[in-house]
């Protein structure tokens, strides 16, 4: 079932005399066909209108598919219809549209702006899909299909079976597909349960080796580097279920047939491919990520969207244009403290000034409202070249300041039109749909004055966007760190982390480091992605009582800290309040229940680098830690160094040490440190001051002794 909010609806559905339509939307698996479909609205219209005339249409794809009357005796309540859909209609994408007749007077004058106009359909509408399975061809050229499918909206869970006691090689091949599926499920999000079998209700995916093979899998000689699908043999044969293996001699070729997979599928079909070469790549460089916004020049809008019709609306209420930016989360701008945002804008202009308005946003926050103005009847000509649109469609350009207060890692630009009717009275002019607006593909934001410089350890940063992992973004200095016989629970929780870098990044973990806690030395130099349970828990345990919690079987192990700031904004990336939050003490507390904790902390083994470790009283417990990050409603809580997860209940705290990652100018170094001390400030302004004002009179000294001598 979906509801209103997974079809593409943001907020209630309402159905104005205006702008009198809204519409769904839902795509189907290729797996898959619909066999019965039935949606249900639940909404509420105006008990002012005359019922007889009065009524709601509902298309699918541009079939009317249903008429709801609007009586008298329901205009006071909230009203359920069903509907029952043809499932012939469906293709693979769909358009559900609810358009609203209403009418108010008899009139011949009746008003289409009138307020008495509207319906407002819930967010609990729903739609109910029955669908069958369709059997895919075993060909490699389908592929990400069935594993990943474009047309399914929700998170992408696909079981991963592994050979019993998988080594760190082989959980390094299994990461890199996991972060390649990841990179696809973007925003979806993914979980990679690992299973020594395969399911016998899901695709799946298999890693073998000559001596290592999952139960269940029996494969023929493997001759190199490996890539085939097959049926399912844990499925019925005729359930069309898949599973796609990966295979080696030894764990070298099982890395590259994990390459080949994540670089080169484009190339494969058939039921298998051999490979016998896989080519990286140059290395890559920090901040370069596909799905964040570039930081070295002006970057267009045009470069933000998949699509330049998203930049176009129409109607004199339109939908809000909407786009998608992540941003690095270390930019720091020491002397600027906005972003440079031109926008450029088009619309039909109003022939008179009225309440016409184009807001625009940031992440459901207003930056600022500007009037649209009427048609300029001067002839001003730079208001008027339009290519290939009409001369009442009015260009116009703002440059908006982004305050970087508000610019966190996974941002969202709104601009929302509202093109106010143009009557005067009633009869003297009808409604009509021609009121369109667009932003300007080449409008464009710029974060090239910012410099990458933030106090750390941050897990605000980690659960929005996985810095400083991504910084990489194929993970050339992150190592995950693994138990060193990792269970089911930890194997998971590796792989879906790895998922999910790879859904921020846009890129697989081609270069990412997977080792034993036993190894941990070896990758020093790194970054650090700990799995602390199990022989990981041993690891956090060496470390020391500087980390801020340990978790055992038996006991906790706290930091207590003074929590005075509320704050975790853009001023608190410097550590503004660190000088108010001194340790006081440390409890050790033993309890029978489940508890389990993001720890960020200064790697011990190098310093400048990163620790993020997941830990908990056992590795069952990790399952919540990887659903707070796939809950877009507690990833707000994940912050400072330490952050706890009971049951339900999430608390971040900041209680360990500051350490500082990027490069700032000397200059600029000495403002930051400056700034943080008003006094500091006041004594830097009178030197300053003094420094003017003995240079201006040593000058002038020098010009009269010039004259005198003269």
């Amino acid at each position: 079932m979906l509801n209103l909010s997974q079809l593409g609806v943001y907020g209630p559905m309402k159905l104005r005399g205006l702008d009198p339509t809204g519409v769904m939307s839902v795509d189907i698996r290729n797996d898959e066909v619909v066999t019965a479909a039935r949606l249900t609205l639940n909404y509420s219209y105006s008990p002012a209108l005359i019922y007889q005339l009065s009524h709601l249409k509902v298309y699918l794809n541009g079939e009317l598919v249903a008429t709801l009357p609007m009586s008298k005796d329901e205009a006071d309540q909230r009203v359920t219809r069903e509907i029952d859909l043809d499932p012939r209609l469906f293709t693979d994408f769909n358009r559900i549209s609810v358009q609203m007749i209403a009418h108010y007077t008899l009139d011949h004058c009746e008003d289409p702006y009138h307020s008495s106009l509207w319906t407002d359909i819930s967010q609990d509408s729903s739609l109910t899909l029955t669908t069958s399975d369709v059997a895919l061809a075993n060909n490699l050229a389908l592929l990400p299909n069935p594993f990943f499918d474009r047309h399914d909206k929700r998170p992408v869970v696909v079981p991963f079976v592994l050979p019993v006691h998988a080594d760190a090689q082989v959980m390094r091949a299994a990461g890199v597909v996991a972060s390649w599926l990841g990179s696809l499920a973007a925003w979806r999000g993914e979980r990679f349960p690992v299973l020594n079998a395969p399911p016998a209700d899901q695709h799946a995916i298999a890693f073998a080796l000559p001596n290592a093979q999952p139960e269940g899998v029996h494969l023929p000689e493997i001759k190199g580097p490996t890539v085939l699908v097959m049926a399912n043999p844990a499925s019925p044969p005729e359930s069309g279920r898949k599973l796609l293996v990966v295979a080696g001699r030894d764990a070298k070729e099982l890395q590259l047939a994990a390459n080949a997979l994540a670089l080169g599928q484009a190339g494969m079909s058939g039921d298998s491919a051999i490979v016998h070469e896989v080519d990286l790549g140059a290395e890559r460089k920090p901040y370069d990520a596909p799905n964040w916004v570039p930081t070295d020049r002006v970057v267009p809008f045009k470069e933000l969207v998949t699509d330049p019709q998203q930049l176009e609306v129409t109607g004199f209420n339109p939908p809000t244009i909407r786009i998608d930016m992540m941003v690095p989360p270390d930019l720091f701008a020491w002397a600027h403290y906005t972003v440079p945002m031109d926008v450029r804008y088009r619309y039909t202009a109003p022939s008179s000034y009225n309440d016409s308005v184009l807001n625009v946003g940031i992440n459901d926050q207003l930056l600022r409202s500007d009037r649209l103005k009427p048609l300029n009847k001067t002839g001003d000509e730079t208001h008027l070249n339009v290519p290939l649109l009409s001369s009442t469609d009015v260009p116009s350009n703002e440059k908006v300041p982004l305050p970087g207060l508000r610019v966190a890692g996974n941002n969202q630009l709104q601009f929302q039109f509202h093109i106010d009717s143009q009557k005067t009275g009633l009869c003297v002019s009808a409604a009509t749909d021609s009121a369109r607006a667009s932003i300007d593909p080449e409008s464009t934001i710029d974060f090239s004055d910012f410099v990458h410089y933030a106090a750390m350890p941050n897990l605000t940063f980690f659960a929005r966007s996985g810095f400083p992992f991504s910084r990489m973004a194929d993970l050339a200095d992150t190592a995950l760190v693994i138990p060193d016989q990792p269970d089911a629970h930890e194997a998971e929780a590796a792989l879906t982390l790895l998922g999910r870098l790879g859904g921020w990044s846009g890129l697989p973990a081609l270069r990412v480091a997977v080792v034993p806690v036993s190894a941990v030395d070896s990758v020093g130099d790194r970054d650090l992605l700990v799995i602390g349970t199990g022989t990981g828990n041993d690891l956090l345990a060496k470390w020391g009582k500087s980390l801020p919690m340990l978790i055992q079987r038996s006991q906790t192990d706290l930091t207590l800290r003074d929590q005075h700031s509320e704050g975790w904004g853009w001023g608190d990336r410097l550590g503004g309040d660190q000088a108010q939050s001194v340790p006081v003490g440390r409890a050790v507390l033993s309890s029978n229940g489940p508890i389990a904790a993001f720890i960020g902390f200064e790697s011990p083994l190098r310093g400048g680098r990163s620790v993020v470790a997941l830990s908990g009283t056992s590795s069952a417990q990790l399952d919540s830690l990887l659903d707070v990050l796939e809950d877009n409603g507690k990833v707000p809580y994940v912050r400072g160094d330490l952050t706890v997860v009971r049951d339900k209940l999430v608390t971040g705290l900041r209680l360990g040490d500051t350490y500082y990652v990027g490069h700032l100018p000397w200059y600029a170094w000495i403002w930051v440190r400056i700034s943080r001390y008003p006094v500091l400030m006041a004594l830097a302004g009178i030197l300053a001051g003094l420094f003017v004002a003995l240079t201006v009179f040593w000058a002038l000294s020098r010009l009269a002794s010039r004259r005198i001598e003269g």
